[in-house]
């Protein structure tokens, strides 16, 4: 066999290889069991032409880790504390995210979120505080618990993301707007609530936040609007 005819095989089998990205099943099956079938050199070109296809196969092998805990505990993921959700009342999709508000990537996601529930009628997004990064987001965090308990979450959540990182005069001016007291009781509610969340999201695995769960999908960073907008139409057509 000539070079050429050799570099054409490889060319298509690359191509053919490539054409499988389709399943995260099919790409998972790829990874593990490619180089027999197609061989080393093969499939490395192709995964090198084709980088989605080790994307897919993590979220294949996550999405199957967390699968028991989700059938677990979807309730008590799904299940908003008071009035810290936003959204469809009869929801066909929920998201959840574990959030901080001193997080970077958490604010920087809220407006994704925002445009999401913007475009789809049927979608609620549930806020589950997971104040990791110091006394202001703990701070925050039982603000906004406060705040969900008098029905006014939505109005404390959207003046802080707008105030920006949770300083002691942020939490005030957002307290203000929520129309709630700037130090909140002691409410072993709260508490629970709190704990009931970090050890939920340690079940999920969570490094940091912000933490989604959508479906059967658990995505463990600021994955951006598209991927959360995919991952909310997946979780409709398994419901479908």
């Amino acid at each position: 066999m000539s070079g050429s005819e050799v570099r054409a095989g490889r060319g298509l089998g690359s191509a053919l290889i490539g054409g499988l990205i389709g399943s995260a099943v099919t790409a998972g099956l790829l990874v593990l069991a490619g180089p027999q079938l197609f061989g080393e050199r093969m499939v490395r070109e192709a995964l090198l032409a084709n980088p989605q296809i080790l994307v897919e196969t993590a979220d294949a092998l996550r999405d199957r880790q967390y699968a028991p805990t989700l059938a677990a505990n979807r309730a008590a993921i799904e299940t908003p504390f008071a009035n810290s959700w936003k959204g469809a009342a009869k929801p066909e999709v929920v998201l959840v995210e574990f959030h901080d508000y001193a997080c970077t990537y958490c604010r920087a996601s809220n407006p994704h979120i925002e445009r999401l529930l913007k475009e789809d009628g049927g979608l609620r997004v549930v806020y589950r505080d997971l104040p990791i990064l110091g006394p202001n987001s703990v701070a925050a965090a039982r603000l906004a618990l406060a705040a969900s308990k008098a029905g006014r979450f939505h109005q404390f959540h959207d003046a802080l993301y707008a105030a920006g990182r949770p300083s002691p005069e942020a939490l005030a001016a957002a307290a203000q707007a929520a129309g709630i007291p700037a130090e909140p009781p002691a409410s072993q509610e709260i508490e629970a609530e709190l704990k009931k969340n970090f050890e939920l999201a340690g079940r999920l695995g969570a490094t940091g936040t912000p933490l989604f769960v959508v479906g059967d999908r658990v995505m463990n960073s600021a994955v951006g609007y598209d991927a959360l907008k995919q991952a909310v139409a997946d979780a409709r057509a398994r419901k479908g």
